[in-house]
């Protein structure tokens, strides 16, 4: 079965071109509505819906094209829609709209347009926005669909045949390259998340990844801020992804940067935004150190490295830092080399809001987003296109952003900007004027 895999710890590098693409403005997520973060549901449920029955139409238009009347004209054309209703959804009532078909041929039985996906008297619906590019990545083929739809969602699923679903992913694929050249001219990023993540099975293309930037702003919001293919994150793919989004108007540095230890994305950072500070996630770090030590060692050595970076102030970890150096160092000598290389990098977050130490001690935002498919342990035969990954990619990450929580301390965010200091994650004094 398909399966997101993460990379086995990897420092390579490789060489990666990626096109360009012309700006263009998107709607900012900074609009205000009473319950924004309901409405942004609701309109990405209502947009979903849209595209998977206009391409369940799309199928039947297909199906009829070649047939004609005797005048001849095309017998089944599109004859606008259906009045309006909701359906009662996860997110609350979504509005919808059913196109409709004319059948123009005489005395013939009548073609109809009924959406399996809204059938005529349906007034709640489950929630499918996450379903499909779930399904797909975890091994189940176009081809495969309707029969894991039907025992899924019911017998309604059964006219989500492979050809609309082809068609729903090709809806997807323009969102998404909508969505990359969209303006970021007013975003003010404090916080990015670096990673990438391998398909199982791989991509077109060998050793091909997809690179992940997620964001936080000023306000404590979270956001994808980039997502495309890469090849082994290397300094090329990051430096370029970084480039794009700086070319769209992310020209002011973030504060810091969270991620592990491949040397890609740090190297490209220092590039393009020389100023943002680096902190290694201690996740990856400690999985690092650990398979560096026998398996006997591990627990013991888990818990002091957990002294470290949950220590309550820099001093402490440093005590930490230098008892794990002690203790470990003339036995196993690689695994603490591992650590002590990115000592102050590790350490970074201590600077910060004591708030924010939960989210920048790690790349868990990404990693928890495929977390599910990276479990599974199937495997797969074949590959999948650069278009299907990234399509799929993108719906997972755009699901999931949807549901995200502000960091908490969020109030915090603004003072950073301003340049206040932060010691052992206690504010310190204003920036001086």
């Amino acid at each position: 079965m398909a399966v997101f895999r993460r990379r086995q710890f990897s420092e390579e590098k490789g060489i990666c071109h990626m096109t360009k693409a012309t700006i263009t403005q998107l709607p900012d997520p900074s609009g205000f509505s009473p319950d924004p973060l309901t409405e942004v549901l609701r309109t990405g449920a209502r947009r979903l819906i849209e595209q998977a029955v206009e391409a369940e139409l799309a199928t039947l238009l297909a199906a009829h094209a070649c047939e004609q009347t005797e005048d001849g004209r095309a017998r089944l054309v599109r004859h606008g829609h259906l009045p309006e209703r909701e359906v009662m959804t996860g997110v609350g009532p979504v509005p919808v709209k059913v196109p409709r078909v004319r059948d123009r041929a005489a005395g013939a039985e009548k073609i109809r347009f009924t959406s399996a996906i809204l059938p005529p008297y349906l007034r709640k619906a489950k929630s499918v926005e996450d379903l499909l590019p779930w399904l797909y990545l975890k091994g189940i083929s176009s081809g495969d669909f309707q029969e894991a739809l039907a025992a899924l969602l019911g017998p309604n699923a059964a006219g989500l045949s492979a050809t609309t679903i082809s068609r729903l992913k090709g809806a997807w694929w323009d969102e998404y390259e909508r969505w990359q050249r969209r303006d970021l001219g007013t975003r003010r990023i404090v916080y990015i998340w670096a990673d990438g993540v391998y398909f199982q099975p791989r991509m077109a293309e060998e050793k091909q990844c997809v690179l992940v930037l997620i964001g936080a702003d000023e306000w404590g919001r979270k956001e994808v801020l980039g997502l495309t293919d890469g090849y082994r994150e290397s300094t090329q793919s990051w430096r370029e992804l970084l480039l794009d989004l700086k070319r769209r108007g992310l020209t002011r540095a973030p504060e810091l940067a969270i991620g592990d230890g491949a040397l890609g994305f740090w190297a490209a950072l220092r590039e393009v935004f020389g100023s943002t500070r680096e902190q290694r996630c201690w996740v990856h770090k400690t999985g690092n150190v650990l398979n560096a030590m026998p398996k006997s060692v591990q627990p013991k050595a888990k818990g002091h490295l957990h002294d470290i970076w949950q220590a309550e102030t820099k001093a402490d970890a440093e005590a930490a830092f230098d008892f794990f150096i002690e203790t470990y160092g003339v036995k196993y000598d690689k695994a603490v080399a591992k650590l002590t290389k990115d000592r102050a990098e590790l350490l970074a977050f201590y600077d910060f809001p004591a708030e924010h130490w939960k989210h920048i001690r790690t790349s868990n935002p990404i990693e928890s987003t495929f977390a599910t498919v990276r479990h599974r342990t199937g495997k797969a035969k074949g590959c999948l296109s650069r278009k299907t990954g990234l399509a799929m990619a993108f719906r997972l990450m755009m699901s999931a952003q949807a549901k995200w929580r502000k960091l908490d301390g969020a109030n915090r965010l603004p003072e950073i900007v301003k340049g206040v200091e932060f010691k052992d994650g206690i504010k310190q004094r204003q920036a001086a004027a």
